[in-house]
């Protein structure tokens, strides 16, 4: 915290203009001896023209934009240099800031130090680094969200609610004579807990689609060769990303794609048919096909709707999960009539016309209430995050059942407490350091 560190904040590579940022309190003083003009008297928020000049020779003509701590992102002083963009004249201006006395900033420095510094909570220190690798309009939402402190809010109430419980708890205990206190019977106290409980089960499931909409959804599209699964994916992808042929065993290897439902990624995953075969080559895709089964969000099982069912297809029935698969009969335009014996989910479809796998999406929206997902897009995200609201949860009922069994009020205030704590993790009040810097790893250099 006492360096001045600096970085190139834009992607490098050919461009109109790149920028190079630095902050620290030595930030004024370093840009000002390469600057063509002294900026340490200029005004906050100001920017100013110029020229970078290292030893007699003019690096670049540029803008400098700069900000007066505390009123910046790292509560430090910032300059930003707008150069001409280009992988050189970058790397020169970086070199001669080094030079000068920087330090060359680490991946997510400046957000650490925004963090660090009180500027913004670890909740929203991560949603940064989201809100940058977002490739879906949810996901982008979901970052916005958390930058702007919507879930601070709620867990800072949840955290107001329990520190007023064990304070009141405390006071009943060592100071029994003031009865001006609020007086924690077991009756307030299971009341004022089931509150607690209801905000918590909110954001555990809330934590469940925040995943979704980070992470997407992965579909492992299973089933005997020649069934149509390659055809799907193209179908799905509106391109020939799959080869498709009338030989059986033509895919023998995963193939990937993504679309998006809804503003939620949906991963798919081709795989090769699922049947005996001698070959080496083929056996080892059908290895990855069973591996897919158990990694993927959701299976859609393809039967061909234009063939009777065969004991392969009854095989593949009793082999996948039957708590995440769906049975998407293909070939509905040549359809026969078929004796399924399931429970599951079925969908019928075809990859011959235009809306033919219309059904399949909707069923896909359906199934993870994608539609629910994208009303609020104010959820816990990662798993960092969702490990610890879970652990809240859990120690707030650890605490519940405490007092269903009679076990004194003063005791079950140490579940509080390990609740408290949790939620106190997620937004940073409370951390480990060795957690905070391989957090900031992930972060991009620059930013």
């Amino acid at each position: 915290m006492e360096d001045t560190i600096c970085a190139i904040s834009t992607s490098l590579g050919v461009g109109a203009i790149s920028i190079v940022r630095v902050t620290g309190p030595e930030t004024l003083n370093i840009v000002s001896e390469i600057f063509s003009s002294d900026i340490k008297s200029s005004e906050s928020h100001t920017i100013k023209y110029g020229h970078i000049v290292d030893s007699g020779e003019v690096i670049d003509e540029v803008l400098l934009m700069i900000m007066k701590a505390p009123k910046t992102y790292t509560k430090e002083d910032i300059v930003e240099i707008n150069c001409h963009g280009g992988i050189n004249t970058t790397n020169k201006i970086l070199e001669v800031l080094l030079k000068h006395g920087c330090r060359l900033a680490e991946p997510g420095e400046f957000t650490k130090r925004a963090y660090l510094n009180g500027r913004i909570n670890l909740l929203e220190a991560e949603a940064v680094g989201e809100l940058i690798k977002a490739k879906s309009d949810s996901k982008r939402k979901l970052s916005l969200n958390q930058i702007g402190g919507n879930l601070t809010k709620k867990i800072t109430g949840i955290r107001e609610i329990l520190v007023s419980l064990m304070a009141n708890i405390e006071v009943n205990i060592d100071y029994p004579e003031y009865t001006d206190n609020l007086i924690i019977t077991e009756g307030l106290l299971k009341e004022k807990l089931a509150v607690i409980s209801r905000e918590l089960a909110s954001l555990v499931k809330g934590a469940k689609y925040g995943k979704i909409v980070n992470n997407g959804i992965n579909v492992a599209i299973v089933g005997k060769p020649n069934v149509g699964k390659s055809s799907i994916l193209n179908h799905l992808l509106d391109e020939q990303k799959a080869i498709v042929t009338d030989i059986a065993g033509t895919t023998r290897d995963i193939i990937e794609g993504t679309i998006s439902l809804n503003g939620i990624e949906v991963n798919l995953i081709d795989t090769a048919g699922i049947h005996e075969t001698n070959d080496l080559v083929e056996s080892l895709g059908v290895q990855k096909s069973l591996e897919s089964i158990e990694n993927a969000d959701v299976v859609l099982l393809v039967l061909d709707g234009s063939r009777a069912i065969d004991d392969e297809d009854k095989d593949l029935l009793n082999k996948v999960p039957k708590d995440k698969t769906i049975i998407f009969i293909n070939k509905s335009d040549s359809l026969i009539h078929q004796d399924i014996d399931t429970d599951l989910s079925l969908v019928y479809g075809n990859t011959m016309e235009v809306d033919g796998l219309d059904k399949l999406k909707d069923k896909l929206i359906e199934y993870f209430d994608i539609n629910s997902i994208n009303k609020d897009l104010t959820y816990l995200s990662n798993a960092r995050q969702t490990d610890l609201v879970n652990k809240a949860s859990n120690a707030l009922q650890e605490g519940l059942n405490n007092l269903e069994k009679g076990i004194p009020i003063d005791l079950i205030e140490s579940n509080l407490k390990d609740c408290f704590d949790y939620l106190g993790q997620i937004i940073g009040d409370t951390y480990d350091e060795a957690v905070i810097d391989r957090l900031f790893q992930n972060f991009c250099v620059g930013k």
